[in-house]
């Protein structure tokens, strides 16, 4: 049984990473808060395991299906999920002085957005400020004294409705 993500992030180059495996992660309004007196931005997100879906199309070419669902977690019931799956991970993010959002209503709770990018752009090191791009153009933004992050997934994985798709002409 796979043991699931676990990720830290301390430059924007183990963020770039951090961020490639939160692509296309699907995340409510209400399940995101700045705790000020902590400094903390938590996040708690399904994210769509790209690594798994990967796997499975490395399968589908004679890579070796066996392996790539010993691989996964076991889904309810002990059925293996498919390779196309999604997996609840908790985000963390500290030294945060600050957040602000644009075109994100805070007061809608269960609006769901699209994760597409996270970045760090550094001011006076090792401050700066990290940018999460939502699909549909919002953006929420963490002022930081310096990178710390973290990804972990919390739990088992489950068969994901569809594939995220992008435009490649883009």
């Amino acid at each position: 049984m796979g043991s699931g993500l676990k990720l830290i992030a301390l430059d924007d180059e183990d963020l770039a990473v951090l961020s490639v495996h939160l692509q296309d992660a699907v995340v409510s309004v209400g399940d995101m808060a700045f705790q000020p007196g902590e400094r903390r931005f938590v996040m708690l997100a399904n994210r769509f395991d790209w690594e798994s879906a990967v796997q499975k199309e490395l399968a589908a070419e004679g890579a070796g299906a066996a392996a790539v669902v010993a691989a996964l977690d076991l889904g309810p019931a002990g059925k293996a999920p498919s390779g196309c799956v999604r997996r609840r991970a908790g985000i963390r993010f500290e030294h945060v002085l600050g957040a602000r959002v644009r075109g994100i209503d805070l007061k809608r709770k269960r609006d769901v957005l699209n994760l597409l990018l996270v970045t760090f752009e550094p001011t006076e090191s090792p401050s700066g400020t990290v940018t999460f791009t939502f699909s549909g153009g919002g953006q929420l933004q963490l002022a930081v004294d310096c990178l710390e992050a973290g990804v972990e997934d919390l739990g088992p994985a489950w068969d994901a409705k569809g594939t995220p798709c992008h435009d490649q002409t883009a």
